[in-house]
């Protein structure tokens, strides 16, 4: 048996999973709203109690950079250990990854119909790929090509510095510099990011806005999805155009990401987000961005980008991760 976990900001996903010819069987799940506990250990030890057998190996996928298999998780107030964690749930073969590192290990294991294409290419794609997923933050890793199998490997160029495009994502940048000093892409590409594009055109005056939905929007725990579903019902120019800049600068970090990777066998857009706003990524707004590369645009047009829409790739992606790990000890 096998442990997995995708531990994000907002929710911490754990599932015990079976090893069976070589495919992996769901056996249980559970999903913890994270921020409600203190730290890892006792999500795991909780999920564990429910648990018929005890598993042999655990991997854990974590929103933050993991180094020496200690995490300073990104968005939550935790410091996580290998070591210590191992102890607590009384699992030696115990490992910690970053969750985009999972995601991207997860890939493999996804079915055609766990993605969706957003644009049509004709030849065989071949040669490195990459996951960038914007959620609670913004998440990217890759997966280097070596002419037989993939090799995944983390990242967080979620938090390389955000480059606008045109005048008014110049004034937004202005606008976050204030806020924050330094701006990242998480700023904008993720849940707080496009609260963030909401209140700078709230406070530029850009776009019409109901008193509704306005209150709404800010009575609602959930603000970045009350912005989403004003900007699909069309009940809010404002809400409308945060969309459009969110989408517009997704696409745009899609395509650096998949130039500094050269990744020729596809981009992957996955995350909490990605999948809920699908109907507007399937438009034009995001492959315009994605392509408008100057004299790389052939290069682009060439790469597939696809949407993953299995809410389980990080889950099966540590799933798999912890597989291997076991098999070579």
């Amino acid at each position: 048996m096998i442990l997995a976990g995708d531990i994000g900001g907002t929710n911490a996903r754990l599932a015990c999973f079976q090893s069976q010819n070589g495919h992996l069987r769901l056996v249980s799940e559970r999903v913890f709203p994270s921020r409600e506990h203190s730290e890892l250990g006792e999500i795991v030890n909780e999920f564990l109690e429910d648990a018929d057998t005890r598993p042999k190996a655990a991997c854990f996928g974590i929103a933050g950079p993991v180094l020496n298999g200690r995490v300073e998780t990104s968005n939550l107030p935790w410091v996580v250990e290998q070591k210590q964690l191992a102890k607590k749930i009384h699992l030696p073969a115990t490992l910690l990854i970053n969750d985009l590192e999972a995601t991207a290990w997860g890939i493999g294991a996804l079915s055609a119909s766990d993605l969706v294409a957003l644009n049509s290419i004709t030849h065989p794609a071949v040669g490195n790929q990459a996951v960038v997923a914007p959620g609670t933050g913004l998440g990217e890793a890759g997966l280097f090509w070596d002419g037989h199998r993939h090799h995944v490997f983390a990242c967080e160029g979620g938090h390389a510095d955000f480059a606008p495009q045109g005048d008014l994502q110049i004034d937004l940048l202005r606008y976050l510099k204030t806020r924050f000093g330094h701006v990242s892409y998480e700023r904008i590409l993720s849940g707080p990011g496009l609260v963030n594009v909401y209140e700078f055109l709230t406070e530029t005056g850009c776009g019409k806005e109901s008193h509704e939905v306005a209150a709404a929007i800010t009575k609602k725990h959930d603000a970045a999805a009350a912005i989403s579903q004003a900007a699909f019902d069309d009940s809010s120019s404002r809400a409308a155009k945060a969309l459009e800049i969110f989408i517009s600068v997704f696409g745009a970090e899609a395509s650096n990401l998949a130039l500094k990777t050269m990744a020729t066998g596809g981009i992957f857009l996955a995350g909490g987000i990605s999948p809920k706003i699908l109907a507007k990524l399937t438009g034009p707004l995001f492959l315009h961005a994605f392509q408008d590369k100057g004299r790389l645009r052939p290069l682009l047009e060439a790469i597939p980008v696809q949407v993953v829409t299995n809410e389980k790739a990080g889950l099966l992606g540590a799933a798999r991760c912890a597989s291997v790990g076991s098999n070579q000890k």
